[in-house]
């Protein structure tokens, strides 16, 4: 082999850990493997079912259900709402840790007095936090949470199309995992209890 053959090998060898380096610095690469975290939640400041202004440390101390839904929806919101009910029943003791939070994407239907009387159906998590606000408000707390929602049609029959998705946050007020639609209250307990068996910090199901 040549002196300029060898010449050339080192000169691409020598560029080839230069931009090894570079792309270690700059996290493309790295020597350590990165934990990924899931940025779902964040500050929100609504209205609970009592008139009671809340925030995110309504979340603290609990495994708490977060759903966005609305009280006027034909199917998804309350299939969801029946087997979160039904989730509490089956985790018995554990339930008592449990809480679900149903924030509505229809602010201008949802006032309070809807809310209470949308939770007080017997076939509901008995811990249930019904949230509305002013739009703005709504909109920031979908926003901290990637929900999507749109109002569809006009007239006093509206609809709202939204996510369906619920998440399972832990005590400390952090994303957990999800809970898709379609999930028996068997299965939600499932998921529940396996979280809890991680502790406060859980962030899987």
């Amino acid at each position: 082999m040549g002196r300029r053959t060898l010449a050339v090998i080192a000169l691409l060898a020598l560029a080839f850990a230069i931009l090894t380096g570079l792309a270690v610095r700059s996290g493309i690469l790295s020597t350590r493997p990165q934990q990924q975290t899931a940025a779902v939640g964040g500050p929100f400041q609504l209205t609970d079912q009592s008139g009671r202004t809340v925030d995110q440390r309504l979340l603290k101390g609990k495994w708490s259900a977060v759903f966005f839904g609305f009280t006027h929806c034909p199917d998804v919101c309350p299939t969801t709402m029946f087997a979160l009910g039904g989730a509490e029943k089956v985790l018995g003791r554990d339930a008592e840790d449990f809480q679900t939070v149903l924030i509505t994407v229809d602010p201008e239907r949802d006032n309070v007095q809807q809310m209470a009387a949308y939770l007080a159906n017997p076939a509901f998590p008995k811990q249930a936090w019904g949230l509305t606000g002013a739009p703005e408000q709504v909109a920031a707390a979908a926003k901290a949470y990637h929900v999507y929602y749109r109002k569809n049609g006009e007239g006093p029959d509206y609809v709202v199309d939204h996510s369906t998705i619920t998440y399972l946050m832990n005590p400390k007020g952090e994303f957990a995992c999800v809970l898709r639609h379609g999930l028996s209250p068997d299965e939600i307990a499932q998921k529940v209890r396996a979280a809890m068996k991680q502790g406060s910090g859980a962030t899987s199901c």
